[in-house]
């Protein structure tokens, strides 16, 4: 019986990133070298260490939980607290862990009270974006507009790429859809249908004017870029779905995870290869040669969304960095 899917998908995305993080920048001739044929399969350290994966992570679920709290639900609200909670996060001491450059570039210009349409990085659609999406997608109460018009505009304030609007939108719902007990096999058709149905919708309440500042003559013609992105990931993994190979990298499949649409698409393919054994599920993450912190992440959150929180193994609780704040989260929204 699933149970506390909340906690099981924040828990999740927080086992992921510690276990993909020692992994990330090494091919897979290092990871093998380093531990072992199977790869990092058990966190390491106490506590077991995150990167900005999840300290953005929770940064976004803070600033919903302050939202919600004050509805109703709406840009207007939710823009400023966001903008709070990242700035927090810029300047936290805590902030050590080789952070993103966009997100770095983007937030500093937050901090200096520039409105976000200018702060962000306009070209850049790099996994940042999405990684710390998933809260988003665990949020109750929300209508399909409010999820992907939140999911978006976290991503825009830092990432102005639509393609890094687009892969969050997707990584939004494949939480929500989760959690609310779609089969994973489903998925891939779900995405896609989704993907088609709003590739011209431009959520202009919650994006303001961004389009205009990417040098298109229309706000379907910026976000439709960023789905059509999105659609080709959606592809190569049906292909890889086709002869699914646990064994194999699986950034061979569907890209190594440093831009958005192949951080979604590669986390959401080591997730689908073992849907029903989590760690399994964040160790394919962990062992590829791609943004391997960020695409375990991922895996890890979709993961504990499908099947909850005892699903993964009980004494990682304890020893995971931030415990107590994702405890917190999770207990919110279970």
């Amino acid at each position: 019986m699933r149970s506390s899917l909340a906690s099981g998908s924040i828990f999740g995305l927080a086992y992921g990133d510690a276990l993909g993080a020692p992994t990330e920048f090494l091919d897979m001739k290092a990871i093998r070298k380093r531990f072992g044929d199977a790869g990092p399969r058990d966190l390491t350290g106490n506590p077991a260490l995150v990167t900005d994966d999840t300290q953005m992570g929770i940064a976004v679920a803070l600033g919903l939980l302050d939202a919600l709290e004050n509805p109703p639900f709406t840009p207007d609200l939710i823009t400023p607290m966001w903008r709070r909670r990242f700035v927090d996060w810029l300047v936290s001491p805590d902030n050590d862990r080789a952070p993103g450059g966009t997100c770095l570039r983007a937030c500093r210009g937050l901090a200096d009270g520039r409105p976000w349409p200018e702060a962000t990085q306009h070209n850049s659609k790099g996994c940042g974006a999405n990684m710390r999406v998933t809260p988003v997608g665990l949020a109750p109460g929300l209508t399909d507009e409010q999820r992907a018009g939140a999911a978006q505009l976290q991503a825009a304030m830092t990432h102005g790429h639509p393609t890094g609007l687009a892969a969050s939108e997707l990584t939004a719902f494949t939480v929500w859809w989760l959690r609310e007990g779609m089969a994973p096999a489903d998925l891939p058709e779900a995405l896609r249908e989704r993907a088609r149905a709003q590739r011209t919708a431009y959520h202009e309440q919650w994006l303001g004017d961004l389009w205009s500042r990417w040098g298109v003559r229309t706000p379907e013609d910026f976000i439709s870029y960023g789905w059509d992105e999105c659609l080709g990931v959606l592809d190569r993994l049906d292909a890889a779905l086709v002869f699914p190979n646990r064994d194999a990298d699986p950034c061979d499949a569907t890209g190594a995870g440093w831009v958005a649409e192949e951080a979604f698409g590669t986390g959401l393919l080591s997730f689908l290869l073992f849907p029903d054994d989590p760690v399994s599920a964040i160790w394919r993450g962990a062992a590829s040669s791609g943004d391997s912190d960020s695409i375990a992440c991922l895996a890890g959150a979709f993961a504990g969304a499908h099947l909850g929180m005892d699903a993964w193994p009980a004494e990682w609780a304890s020893r995971i960095e931030y415990a107590d704040v994702l405890e917190r989260i999770g207990r919110a929204w279970d």
